[in-house]
């Protein structure tokens, strides 16, 4: 996975990060802060990330970013030159948490709300046998660039718009050429997991392993394609 756990020494654990904004109506995934803010209109939300926006301030502008669209805004914190979330974001979330109350709006990360989903990361985990051949391809043709802190040649590759999925490796011992290379790994909220499993299953999903939750449990489709359902849990 691609969070970047940093140095432990300089920044709050996975789990006091989570506790530190849970309430506030944020979610800790997969190395970031995100919250949704319902809006009656486009014109309302570009005056709500205005509002955001003057109240973060310019030391925001390597941690901050925010998506507008016509019926909410969805608030992402992370540093980006840590590439994880630092006391500083967790402070700023509280801060942009009590702008937006002063609006009369509620912040939400879509846990048990009728919402579409929950906030949530995606990632593209690609199997290979020699990770530094193949690393400079996917740079390449996806136009990515290294994850701040992690330059090498197996390290994560991301967006640097933050509109796409990161990317990253996982080492194989010897070729699989029966079972897909490719999944996709769905950060969600913690208190998300169980929901968007039992919907994987009920829609003709299937459980492959969860051994190592609640970091992640492996699903399938009815053919054996699979996916990761991923929570910042049991990693610290």
């Amino acid at each position: 996975m691609t969070e970047n756990g940093g140095n432990t020494a300089a920044r709050p654990s996975r789990r006091e990060i989570s506790e530190a904004v849970g309430e506030a109506g944020w979610r800790y995934v997969l190395g970031a802060l995100q919250t949704t803010v319902r809006v009656p209109s486009l014109r309302r939300a570009v005056d709500v990330a205005a509002r955001v926006a003057e109240a973060a301030g310019d030391g925001a502008d390597g941690g901050l970013w925010m998506d507008v669209r016509g019926d909410r805004l969805v608030l992402t914190l992370q540093s980006l030159a840590a590439a994880t979330v630092t006391s500083a974001e967790v402070e700023l979330a509280g801060r942009i948490s009590a702008v937006v109350r002063g609006l009369g709006l509620r912040l939400s990360p879509g846990v048990d709300d009728p919402e579409p989903r929950s906030v949530q990361l995606v990632e593209i985990a690609i199997d290979a046998l020699d990770i530094a051949r193949i690393r400079p391809f996917w740079k390449a043709v996806m136009g990515y660039v290294d994850e701040a802190g992690a330059d090498g040649p197996e390290d994560p590759l991301v967006d640097p718009f933050r509109h796409g999925p990161a990317i990253w490796f996982q080492q194989m011992d010897e070729a699989r050429p029966q079972r897909n290379r490719i999944h996709l790994d769905v950060s969600v909220p913690h208190d998300e997991a169980p929901r968007r499993i039992e919907a994987a299953l009920a829609a003709g999903g299937v459980l492959l392993s969860d051994g190592r939750a609640p970091s992640f449990w492996v699903l399938a489709d009815a053919e054996g394609n699979e996916a990761c359902v991923t929570t910042w849990q049991g990693r610290d």
